[in-house]
């Protein structure tokens, strides 16, 4: 991302010394900034800017209901801003939040996003009494998409998936069917069993997430009342109970996936249409490569 973009949010801690040399090599211009929760994470950060003598931006992490990571009060948010401006090589530059608890239907969120609103609300207001008015207050997700606007002070919206949408996206309401910008073309390779179909895409390519009190792992984009019922490495079962529709072994389908971000993941290239135009693109940074200094590599 740092040869696209001057301006990068890390919305992650990063934990050990490989990863924040990493992290502090990435070029001088750069706007870099790291979301974070604890001291821990923080000191160690501050120690290696330091060292490669540049400063990084530091966003205090609090967790709004997902009860995933960040810290559990306003006090602790003041706290650990006050740390930021405090040690050498770190800024203190804002707040971030992700409401990734809310994934009801689009029309239900109001009281639940007036709720986070007020913890963002609660977080300005103490910062700015202490001094440490926030310059960025970055949050959201795709399923509030649409609601973004009434988190108090946000700055950036953080919806991620809405670079393509997803089946999720289609429940919950803040997509159509005409804005799914991905899908996964698989081919009929059986149709041995009665009541169902296999196609070759199986969790390799779609995932295992359920998102839905379905329990399915995806729809046809051009049938949806055809669901992914079941899925195996290399099989994906069809559920054929409430079509008409009797596939034929090679007929090709697309499968919207419930979660577009994991299948994305897992594809080494999409191939993008643009009219009647096609374009393959690799995608570098699907995976999970290793990365060590060649000095830490033992060859004996």
């Amino acid at each position: 991302m740092s040869t696209v973009t001057q301006d990068l949010l890390l919305a992650y801690p990063p934990v050990g010394s490989p990863k924040l040399k990493r992290l502090t090599q990435l070029p001088r211009e750069l706007d870099l900034k790291v979301a974070l929760d604890s001291a821990q994470v923080l000191e160690p950060l501050a120690a290696a800017s330091t060292s490669a003598g540049r400063r990084v931006g530091i966003l205090i992490e609090r967790d709004v209901g997902l009860g995933r990571v960040g810290v559990q009060s306003v006090e602790e948010v003041v706290q650990l801003a006050r740390l930021a401006q405090q040690l050498d090589g770190v800024d203190f530059r804002g707040l971030m939040f992700y409401p990734g608890q809310i994934r009801m239907a689009e029309i239900e969120q109001d009281a639940h996003v007036r709720e986070v609103s007020a913890l963002v609300e609660e977080m300005t207001i103490a910062l700015s009494a202490a001094g440490l008015v926030p310059e960025i207050v970055s949050g959201g997700s795709t399923p509030t998409l649409w609601r973004s606007h009434n988190y108090g002070g946000i700055t950036e919206i953080r919806s991620g998936s809405s670079i393509f949408f997803d089946l999720e996206a289609l429940k919950v309401g803040v997509a159509s069917h005409d804005d799914l910008a991905y899908t996964v073309l698989t081919t009929v390779v059986s149709t041995a069993v009665h009541g169902g179909a296999v196609v070759d895409a199986g969790s390799k390519a779609l995932s295992k997430e359920v998102r839905s009190a379905e329990g399915d792992f995806g729809v046809l984009f051009d049938r949806p009342e055809v669901t992914v019922k079941a899925l195996n490495e290399e099989h994906g079962v069809l559920d054929l109970s409430r079509t008409d529709w009797e596939p034929t072994i090679g007929e090709q389908v697309r499968i919207i996936p419930n979660h577009v971000c994991v299948s994305v993941n897992l594809q080494d290239s999409l191939l993008a249409q643009d009219g009647d135009t096609h374009v393959m693109l690799n995608l570098e940074a699907r995976g999970r490569s290793l990365w060590v200094e060649d000095s830490a590599l033992n060859t004996h």
